[in-house]
C-alpha cells in the first residue's frame, strides 16, 4: 500500500529552499485592497518559500504574465497564511484565497482571476475550487470554495509541484478545462516515489510557458 510521503523530504525542500534564495525566508506580507483591474492574479507560494508572491513560482509567473498580458490591466494577490507544517496552514490558506476572490469579485463585477499555486499553495489552490488536498503532502480537508456564481470569472488555475499528485490525484471538475497542471520528473511531492528534491525548485523555468497559457484563457 503506498503510504504518503512523510515530512522528511519536505522539511529537506525548506531547508534547501532557504539556501536557494540566499538563507532568508520572508513570508508574503497581506496584500492591500486591490484595485479593479482586468485581471487579478492570486498566487499562494509553497512550504517556507520567500519571496512577495513566491521567488520559485508566483514572481515569475507574475512577470511572465504582464508581459504576455499586453493592454490588460493586472494585479497580483499573495494569498495571506502560514505556509509552514502546521497541520492549519493550507486551510487558513484555502479560506484567505476564497475571501479575497469573493471580496474583490464584489467590489470588481468586470475583473477576472488566475489562480496560481504552488507546492502546499497547490493544495490551497485545489481546495478553494473543489479538489480535496486531503492526504496529500501539508494537504488539508476543503475548507471553503469559490461560489459557483463566480466559477465563470476564474479565467485560469495553474499549479506547480501539487502535492495531490503523490497521490493520484489531479484537477478535475468545472475548472478542468482552464488548469494547468506542472510536475517535473522525479518531483517527491508530485510523483509518487519521486526522490529529486532539485527537481521541486525547478518551477521558475516554467513561468513562461505558465504565462502562455494563461494569456490564451484571458
Amino acid at each position: 500500500m503506498f503510504r504518503p510521503i512523510s515530512r522528511s523530504p519536505i522539511r529537506s525542500l525548506i531547508v534547501v529552499t532557504t539556501l536557494f534564495a540566499g538563507g532568508v525566508i520572508a513570508a508574503a506580507a497581506p496584500a492591500a485592497a486591490a484595485p479593479c483591474t482586468d485581471i487579478d492574479v492570486v498566487s499562494a507560494r509553497g512550504t517556507g518559500e520567500p519571496g512577495t508572491l513566491g521567488i520559485i513560482v508566483g514572481d515569475p509567473v507574475y512577470s511572465a504574465v504582464q508581459r504576455k498580458l499586453t493592454g490588460k490591466s493586472t494585479t497580483a494577490y499573495a494569498v495571506n497564511y502560514p505556509a509552514n507544517l502546521d497541520l492549519t496552514s493550507a486551510t487558513k490558506g484555502n479560506i484567505d484565497l476564497v475571501n479575497h476572490v469573493t471580496t474583490q469579485a464584489a467590489s470588481c463585477p468586470n475583473q477576472r482571476f488566475v489562480l496560481v499555486g504552488y507546492s502546499q499553495g497547490a493544495n490551497v489552490v485545489s481546495n478553494s475550487i473543489g479538489v480535496s488536498s486531503a492526504g496529500a503532502p501539508v494537504g488539508a480537508p476543503i475548507a471553503a470554495t469559490i461560489p459557483s456564481a463566480l466559477e465563470s470569472r476564474v479565467a485560469a488555475v495553474v499549479v506547480f509541484g501539487p502535492p495531490i499528485g503523490s497521490i493520484g490525484k489531479h484537477i478535475t471538475g468545472p475548472y478542468q478545462s482552464r488548469s494547468k497542471e506542472y510536475c517535473a520528473a522525479g518531483d517527491p511531492v508530485c510523483v509518487r516515489g519521486g526522490n529529486d528534491i532539485l527537481a521541486h525548485l525547478s518551477y521558475f523555468r516554467n513561468a513562461d510557458d505558465a504565462a502562455t497559457f494563461i494569456a490564451g484563457k484571458v
